[in-house]
């Protein structure tokens, strides 16, 4: 999911399973070490469904972020980047209406009298939605209006429990993790249910761990150069190429973020960029930052990426914002599973119980950050992609 801060400085990808069961990359190489085909760290999964493309709701705000839960029930996200938005999480109608969630209060800070709100009790500017298999939707919010500045105590992960629509944790991120031109974009949580990884998308770049118990979190690879924008990667929609009216490149560090199935392989990657990268989580998590350099593999070269979603069926679909297109992971290269003019920059994404995919449009290059003329508040939709 992505994002920026002052055009901030990822997305990642996949190995699969195979014949029923989770194939993890190999590591072990030299730092960065290249992973040619022959010695893939993983399989190609077998053939990935086919899918037609559903509207399955429209907003007036944009929108990024999506997650479903077990029961099917549907929860999206409204960061404050061009305007102050009315709301902040929501979970989706059947009829597509929108409710405030967990409640109103969480959703009540205004960027317009921030000096009398609480931003350790109420969401800032939320970047991401995730729902876990223990019956929680966790709300990750970088507190970075606009992307300019990291609001003071704003920054935390939200522990909300489904059963009854309250929040149950709260896990605050000082200056050491939500540092000054952080943006802590995309979050996901170990099988275990005891560590979370988050990517940073900010200036420095990072894979920031998170023990859930204690609420200790700590920044890895901080800076490394898989963290961080590829140089010499532009991203270009349309033909066009995509900046700020002053001329300022399209910077985004680790974006997209992808977890294999036994919790022991992590994926990632820079949006701006074209390269997947993944490490063993238990070298990850090591206290051994030497060690922890020396075990990030190159995976595979894909695509300009923001949102990747790891199936129940061990798929890596990955978001390509470039052609508005869905790719999959089949082991040495991104394949095209769906492509629809309507999917404009594909943002994030959450597999329904039925095996459906919801994604996020959140039209990030329609923004008035790179075109001036473009509404404050950017109307996106939400689409469900259907197994056919």
């Amino acid at each position: 999911m992505v994002h920026r801060r002052s055009m901030i400085a990822g997305s990642v990808a996949f190995a699969a399973l195979a014949a029923g069961r989770d194939l993890r990359a190999q590591t072990g190489q030299s730092p960065l070490g290249q992973s040619p085909l022959g010695q893939s760290q993983a399989l190609a999964p077998a053939k990935p469904p086919s899918f037609r493309l559903e509207e399955a709701a429209q907003f007036d705000h944009q929108a990024t972020g999506v997650a479903v839960s077990a029961d099917g029930r549907i929860f999206v996200n409204f960061p404050r980047w061009t305007e102050d938005s009315p709301i902040s999480v929501a979970e989706v109608g059947r009829d597509g209406a929108l409710k405030p969630y967990p409640d109103e209060k969480w959703n009540s800070w205004r960027n317009a009298d921030a000096a009398s709100r609480s931003p350790r009790d109420q969401f800032v500017c939320v970047q991401s939605v995730v729902a876990d298999n223990r019956g929680n939707l966790w709300v990750l919010d970088p507190a970075s209006p606009g992307n300019e500045k990291v609001i003071a105590g704003g920054a935390k992960l939200v522990r909300i429990e489904l059963a009854s629509n309250t929040v149950a944790q709260v896990i605050h991120f000082g200056e050491a993790v939500a540092l000054q031109g952080s943006y802590l974009n995309d979050v996901r949580f170990h099988a275990d249910g005891k560590t979370a990884f988050i990517t940073d998308s900010g200036a420095r770049g990072a894979i920031v761990l998170v023990d859930l118990e204690t609420g200790e979190a700590k920044p890895r690879l901080d800076g490394h150069p898989s963290t961080q924008p590829e140089k010499g990667v532009e991203v270009s929609v349309g033909g066009q190429k995509l900046q700020r009216p002053d001329g300022r490149a399209f910077q985004v560090a680790a974006d997209g973020i992808a977890l294999s199935r036994d919790g022991r392989t992590l994926y990632w990657q820079a949006l701006t960029g074209r390269t997947l990268y993944s490490i063993d989580t238990a070298a990850l998590m090591s206290d051994n930052q030497d060690d922890v350099t020396k075990k990030v593999t190159k995976v595979g070269t894909t695509n300009i990426a923001d949102g990747l979603l790891m199936s129940r069926d061990g798929h890596l679909y990955i978001t390509a914002p470039e052609d508005s297109s869905i790719k999959v992971w089949t082991g040495d290269r991104a394949e095209t599973v769906i492509a629809d003019p309507q999917l404009s920059w594909p943002d994030s994404m959450a597999e329904h119980p039925d095996g459906s995919i919801y994604v996020t449009a959140s039209r990030l290059h329609e923004m008035r950050w790179f075109r001036p003329d473009a509404p404050n508040a950017l109307p996106t939709r939400l689409f469900r992609l259907v197994r056919l």
